[in-house]
């Protein structure tokens, strides 16, 4: 919610309270994925070296969300570029230290339907976001002197700080790492799991346990690049995400209208993406559970940028978000494809998933206002 509330915000007066003009607004969107980009790697391997995701993630989930509020706060766009640039750097840690947290509790056929579950929370966010922001923007303008955009940034980024203040008692550590409610020999069998599903291969030496030797090891490995620069084309094609309210406000409807329409089509790309991560967990395939999604994505898009027909175009906003599955099954198959030790795959996971953002970084900039409403 945190990171794409701006573009509900943009709805309501963002960009002229601020006196954002050109592509000003696109370069607020992208600065975000530069310190997203820049973090993700020393953040996993600060937490692999420490082992307390149930302290470190919830703990940067503070922060991010005391930056939120702070964004209702600014008055320019340099102050809004700072605001965003530093979300983005505290808030690489959350994803890539949540996929190396999945990883070291589930198998490699168990994860598909975790990597959903988590990955989920950002498509139900697009949802039930646009809702919470529908009822802000339509009810808080003017309260207290402020702008009903700066109230969406107050009562989202507060409550971002309720959850990571719950966050610690519920979230586990390692299984290697000592907790109430596991025993010693239940944490045991937890770590047996995942040494028994790579066929034996243990985590190696304590050298090897070192996060220089497993930086080296992943930034030296062809298969984490490829893994990467594929999973960065990807995203460029599903930067629509950070554009959904505008796309939906391409069809004509009120402002308030128009983010509940957003609802909808994330609510279906949830249970596209649980129902195709589950199959594929259960099948062992990944290559046609990526690439169908895909293909049905393309189509929205062609759809969309064919026709100013209402109904078509609210059909196309469907498959365009349901092409998401297609993004949370490859983040099961870099899981999958990374070998030990888990000093490598952290840093891994980190760069691909960094790397990706680039795709971010760059479909900012392919949305301009001029080319709407069909965006050709």
């Amino acid at each position: 919610i945190d990171r794409n509330n701006v573009s509900a915000a943009r709805l309501r007066g963002f960009e002229a309270d601020l006196h954002l003009v050109g592509q000003q607004f696109n370069t607020v969107l992208s600065i975000l994925y530069v310190g997203y980009i820049l973090m993700q790697i020393p953040s996993n391997m600060f937490l692999n070296y420490i082992g307390r995701p149930s302290l470190y993630l919830p703990t940067a989930m503070m922060i991010w969300g005391a930056i939120s509020v702070s964004t209702g706060i600014t008055t320019n766009f340099v102050d809004v570029l700072l605001t965003r640039f530093f979300l983005g750097f505290v808030e690489a840690a959350f994803f890539p230290g949540s996929l190396f947290l999945l990883s070291k509790w589930y198998k490699r056929s168990e994860l598909g339907q975790r990597t959903a579950l988590l990955s989920c929370g950002s498509l139900i966010s697009n949802a039930f976001g646009a809702l919470i922001a529908s009822g802000i923007l339509g009810s808080m303008e003017g309260k207290l002197g402020r702008a009903a955009w700066r109230w969406l940034f107050f009562i989202e980024g507060a409550l971002t700080i309720f959850v990571a203040l719950c966050a610690p008692f519920i979230l586990p550590d390692f299984p290697s790492t000592p907790c109430r409610w596991l025993t010693p020999l239940e944490r045991r069998l937890a770590e047996w799991r995942i040494e028994e599903d790579f066929a034996g291969i243990h985590d190696g030496s304590e050298a090897e346990h070192g996060s220089k030797a497993g930086f080296i090891s992943a930034v030296t490995d062809w298969k984490v690049w490829w893994l990467a620069l594929a999973l960065a084309s990807m995203i460029v094609s599903l930067s629509f995400v950070a554009f959904f309210p505008t796309l939906s406000a391409t069809m004509g409807y009120n402002r308030t209208d128009t983010l509940l329409l957003c609802a909808p089509p994330w609510i279906f790309a949830t249970l596209v993406s649980f129902a195709v991560a589950r199959h594929s967990d259960k099948t062992g395939e990944r290559f046609w559970h990526i690439t169908v999604p895909l293909l049905f994505g393309i189509v929205g898009f062609a759809i969309a940028a064919a026709t100013l027909n209402t109904g078509a175009r609210y059909f196309s906003l469907f498959l365009m978000a349901q092409s998401y599955a297609a993004f949370i099954t490859f983040l099961v198959w870099v899981s999958n494809s990374i070998p030990r030790p888990a000093s490598k795959r952290a840093v891994a996971l980190a760069l691909i998933n960094g790397y990706s953002q680039l795709g971010n970084v760059t479909g900012s900039y392919v949305w301009p206002t001029a080319w709407g409403p069909t965006y050709r």
